[in-house]
């Protein structure tokens, strides 16, 4: 009698730890589909002691194509608000014809939801490569919902054979128009223009 209790018994304990077993494989592969999906989604399964991360890298690919790319030479993590503050970032933005726009700062923000990222934000000295035109600025916010690259604080452009300034700025990825906002200033070199004009025309530039 007792033993088959004890037979019981041990029957009972395996059948729970195949259970446990199951469930955390079942987890595991879960999270692992999730990852695979959505990169950014690692972060979350991140250990707290592994929330500094050197050498930061992320990037969006979209059918194929890789939409946006983030570095960094290290990044700190914070799960309860879903941000990375990232050092000395760079970022690349991939148009679908192949353009690139890229941006340098001292620190950028990346602010993320469960899916994609929300906004990204960079902070000191920016500068701004794009067709040609260097844009310089304090701040840059990237909007991927919008497909739109903002400078709310006073920002230079030069390029084309013109420098222009003004007190805030708007660039629109999908139809290249880069926009200057308020107390616009302008210096032409007649000569650069000249040659400008031969070339395709690529970036369209407004004021206002």
């Amino acid at each position: 009698m007792r033993k088959t209790r004890r037979l019981i018994l041990l029957l009972a304990v395996f059948l729970s730890l195949g259970g446990v077993g199951y469930k955390v494989f079942e987890t595991v592969s879960q999270e692992h589909r999730e990852i695979k999906n959505n990169p950014i989604k690692a972060l979350n399964y991140l250990p707290e002691s592994a929330l500094h991360v050197k050498d930061f890298r992320r990037a969006k690919v979209e059918n194929g194509r890789k939409v946006w790319e983030v570095m960094g030479e290290e990044a700190d993590y914070y799960k309860d608000r879903k941000e990375a503050v990232i050092k000395k970032p760079r970022f690349l933005y991939y148009s679908r014809n192949g353009d690139v726009a890229e941006t340098v700062g001292a620190v950028a923000r990346m602010f993320l939801s469960d899916k994609e990222l929300e906004k990204l934000q960079i902070e000191g000295g920016i500068q701004l490569n794009y067709q040609n035109y260097v844009l310089k600025s304090a701040e840059a916010i990237y909007l991927p919902g919008q497909q739109r690259i903002l400078m709310p604080k006073r920002t230079t452009l030069v390029g084309g054979g013109f420098e222009l300034e003004g007190s805030r700025m708007e660039v629109e990825l999908d139809s290249k128009i880069m926009r200057l906002i308020d107390s616009v200033k302008s210096k032409i070199e007649p000569d650069k223009m000249e040659k400008k004009k031969k070339e395709p025309k690529a970036m369209q530039v407004s004021g206002g």
